[in-house]
């Protein structure tokens, strides 16, 4: 089954694909390699999931936040390529959790993001992935992840 189809089973809708909020391209595609800017926790109603894990934000609550910032890199892949189809797979995610010092799970946290790839993509959405913890994100927001994915044509 393709993405498309699986999307549909999931009964996920995508929310609209956010606008670059600097001086960079949302995606930019090196022959079959499509290498994903940073993304944020797009809600559906257009705000950001914000505020600090361990503190303001708990350990599911971000978990939620890096799903949804998973949609949002999965409607800008979608505008960029026209089909999720054309994806073959996920290669490399970067996921980065603002937290508080003393927070460990951060993998726990990227897991949110990770499920659904699985969820939409099979095996070929379980890619090779860090997770890290930062100090502060733009805007307060709980994660930010970039991603990199194989595409067939260019």
């Amino acid at each position: 089954m393709g993405a498309e189809a699986k999307l549909a089973e999931l009964n996920v809708q995508l929310p609209k694909p956010p606008k670059p909020a600097g001086v960079y391209k949302p995606v930019v595609q090196v022959g079959a390699m499509c290498y994903v800017s940073g993304h944020g926790p797009l809600r559906p109603d257009g705000s950001l999931a914000c505020g600090k894990v361990g503190s303001e934000v708990d350990e599911q609550q971000a978990y939620e936040a890096a799903r949804i910032t998973g949609l949002a890199i999965l409607a800008t892949l979608k505008t960029h390529l026209g089909s999720l189809d054309r994806v073959v797979r996920l290669v490399k995610s970067l996921g980065m959790v603002n937290a508080v010092p003393e927070f460990e799970n951060h993998p726990k946290v990227i897991n949110g993001y990770s499920d659904l790839m699985r969820e939409v993509f099979g095996e070929n959405g379980v890619g090779a992935r860090s997770a890290v913890g930062m100090g502060s994100l733009p805007g307060n927001i709980s994660v930010e992840i970039e991603a990199i994915f194989e595409v067939v044509g260019s």
